[in-house]
């Protein structure tokens, strides 16, 4: 028996992936292996003699086996997620030689016939079983999964779509790696000390502990979020703004190895192909079919209307800014620029409201917040966190947790990874190394479920210290983790966040009304040297500052939206150059002037290697949701435990088990409308069309 730990019992705390035996040569002959027992159990499957059901077929390609250790899920959960969090070039390189063959072997199961045959006789015959409510749903997403996956076509058609989906695999992979390394090259190395006017003391030790860490004196600035976001808010410097902004922004179309521009035309033909394929006009068609915006007009008609109510408060946002910009450099003609935005739209907030974020920063030490979150948890929820050492991690920087329930039982671990590092992806997302199903003995399966981040570092004199912001975005992306953990369906493939992409923005983002709520910051925010409570006064000005800049932020969330869908409508096949398509795509949401050689397109992950491609308007449409939803709480009293009860029970629980409209005005009473967006924003409501 080979010593990989993947292919033995794990003997950890509630089955958590032994990190500190998994060495990288264990996940090739892993992966190896797991497809191959894959397919002695599919051999399994279709050579039953018995009339298909759903407990003999269904069950068993969904479901683990109990006496049958599912090594290719396990193998997958881990490398996929470390690929994100913390890849090196060996791991790029193996995924590289490993995807095509993943992507044959998912080909083999969801192009087989006779397992296809299976399925649709049960899916013609399920009048015959007695199947649950959920169990039904699990039938139709089957046999619909099979036919999305091309299971009609004939066999010229699946050799097609097989060629298709391995090179979409393979370019996603080639968009992320050039990406990252692209990202990770940069770096604005100052060593003159008068080039650091304008920023903040902490900011200046963060860039003196990347110098070091990076062996060169004097300071280094990165397009890390912790580091380009405060760096664009505060740096007196332009032309070092300037700089930093031209090198985010013209991240992979440079004339290198990293370029993306040929890979995003690709991406984008490849799905366009695929959907006509099986029988769709375009993409963003074959998407919708499963969404709750249902078609790719009804996501227009519903970014129209964001653009009709805020584009002329988005244009009086920036004319406000720019106003303000010409004063300070008294000269009439001062001409605003993207990398100028930040920094004097952070200047007018600081002379209207006198508050800035760097003011909540001392108050906002990790280990609080962390407190803090997890305690507004127990509040809503009643559930506990306990941190434990005998979880293994697979990185010095992440955190393990026992999650309990209200009644002490046993709910869920939960990982929490919080700075940034080399092999790291920028931004913030929720994962899962495994999710919750109950099996067919009725083992409830628990999840494990991780959040990733890229956080202020700590440095040599001062502890780990956040913005607002990242407070936020922490809050963002723990409603997704209670999604998660709060699941409690009998299949994994309904559970936690396996409900429609444009559904599953709400739990995260209805946390974010917490971030400042005076309640929830007095229970855990203390200065970290003085341990005093945030000043009332500071919270005063605070909740002023809540319209500042909604417009124009909404606007901007918009524009991307217009570009996702710009990409995926069309109908045939892409052929135009990417730099002025985008500029086009998304021009008439654009405030700010678009700046000639700049690009999103390349370095938009969303929808080029994530799960957003076509659904990008999914954030806008969630905060629709949201809104609405929390004036429930708001109602009722925002810590009120019978209304979280029931957005559990109703939401968080129920994962895909059931339309998600249907989930939703089980929790709100009636369908969701704008106006509770718009009243938030401070934005007039549109009028009724009569």
């Amino acid at each position: 028996m080979s010593n990989n730990p993947f292919f033995k019992p794990f003997n950890t705390v509630h089955d958590t992936f032994p990190f500190n035996e998994i060495k990288f040569e264990h996940y090739e002959e892993a992966f190896m292996e797991g497809m191959r027992r894959e397919k002695e159990r599919l051999e399994r499957i279709i050579n039953n003699p018995e009339t298909p059901t759903f407990g003999n077929t269904i069950v068993i390609v969904e479901e683990e086996e109990d006496d049958y250790y599912d090594l290719l899920d396990n193998v997958e959960s881990v490398f996929g997620n470390l690929m994100s969090a913390d890849t090196t070039d060996d791991m790029e390189d193996l995924a590289e030689k490993l995807q095509p063959l993943l992507t044959q072997h998912s080909n083999d199961i969801s192009l087989n016939p006779k397992l296809f045959e299976r399925v649709k006789y049960i899916y013609e015959h399920k009048a015959d079983e007695n199947l649950t409510e959920e169990e039904d749903k699990l039938l139709i997403d089957t046999y619909q999964g099979f036919v999305r996956s091309g299971a009609l076509l004939d066999e010229a058609g699946k050799d097609k779509l097989r060629a298709l989906t391995e090179e979409a695999g393979l370019l996603s992979l080639k968009f992320s790696e050039n990406l990252r390394k692209e990202k990770k090259a940069f770096m604005l190395h100052i060593t003159d000390e008068a080039d650091l006017s304008g920023l903040k003391e902490h900011d200046i030790e963060m860039a003196k502990a990347a110098a070091k860490e990076k062996k060169v004196d004097g300071w280094v600035f990165t397009l890390d979020g912790p580091s380009y976001g405060p760096f664009m808010s505060h740096s007196d410097k332009r032309e070092l703004r300037e700089k930093m902004y031209m090198a985010y922004n013209t991240l992979c179309i440079k004339d290198n190895e990293y370029n993306n521009l040929d890979i995003c035309k690709r991406i984008v033909n490849i799905r366009l192909e695929l959907s006509q394929l099986l029988g769709y006009k375009s993409y963003a068609d074959y998407v919708m079919e499963h969404r709750m915006a249902k078609s790719a007009k009804n996501v227009k008609e519903f970014l129209d209307t964001l653009i009709k109510a805020y584009k002329k408060p988005a244009q009086n946002d920036v004319k406000e800014i720019r106003d303000y910009a010409r004063k300070l450099n008294k000269d009439r003609k001062f001409q605003l620029q993207p990398w100028d935005f930040s920094y004097y739209s952070h200047k007018l907030q600081i002379e209207k409201y006198n508050i800035e974020s760097d003011m909540f920063r001392p108050y906002l030490k990790l280990e609080n917040v962390i407190d803090g979150v997890f305690g507004l948890a127990n509040r809503l929820y009643g559930i506990t966190f306990e941190e434990n050492p005998e979880i293994q991690v697979y990185h010095p920087d992440v955190k393990a947790y026992e999650v309990k329930d209200k009644d002490g039982s046993y709910l869920a671990v939960f990982y929490a990874d919080f700075f940034p590092r080399e092999g790291k992806q920028g931004g913030a997302w929720m994962t899962e190394f495994n999710n919750q199903w109950i099996s067919h003995k009725g083992v409830n399966h628990r999840p494990h479920v991780s959040v990733v981040m890229n956080f202020t570092k700590p440095t040599e004199d001062k502890p780990s210290l956040l913005t607002l912001g990242e407070v936020e975005t922490f809050l963002h992306e723990f409603g997704h983790s209670l999604h998660g953990m709060f699941a409690n369906t009998r299949f994994g493939a309904m559970s936690g966040t396996s409900v429609f992409w444009d559904f599953v923005e709400l739990p995260s983002q209805i946390m974010e009304n917490y971030t400042a709520n005076r309640e929830f910051l007095n229970t855990f925010a203390f200065h970290y040297q003085t341990g005093k409570q945030v000043p009332k006064s500071l919270l005063a000005r605070l909740k002023k500052t809540k319209h500042y800049l909604a417009a124009y932020s909404c606007m901007r969330q918009v524009s991307f939206g217009l570009l996702d869908m710009a990409y995926y409508s069309i109908k045939k096949p892409f052929d135009k150059e990417i730099i002025p398509f985008e500029k086009k795509a998304w021009g008439r949401a654009m405030i700010m002037p678009q700046l000639p050689g700049t690009c999103m397109t390349t370095q938009f992950s969303h929808i080029m290697s994530g799960g957003y491609a076509a659904g990008y308007y999914s954030y806008k449409w969630a905060e629709v949701l949201e809104a609405d939803a929390f004036s429930v709480f708001k109602k009722k009293g925002v810590f009120n435990q019978e209304v979280a009860q029931s957005f559990r029970d109703n939401i968080l629980s129920k994962g895909g088990t059931k339309d998600p409209m249907e989930l939703y005005v089980a929790f709100r009473g009636q369908e969701p409308t704008v106006d509770a967006l718009m009243k938030r924003n401070g934005i007039k409501p549109l009028p009724k069309k009569k």
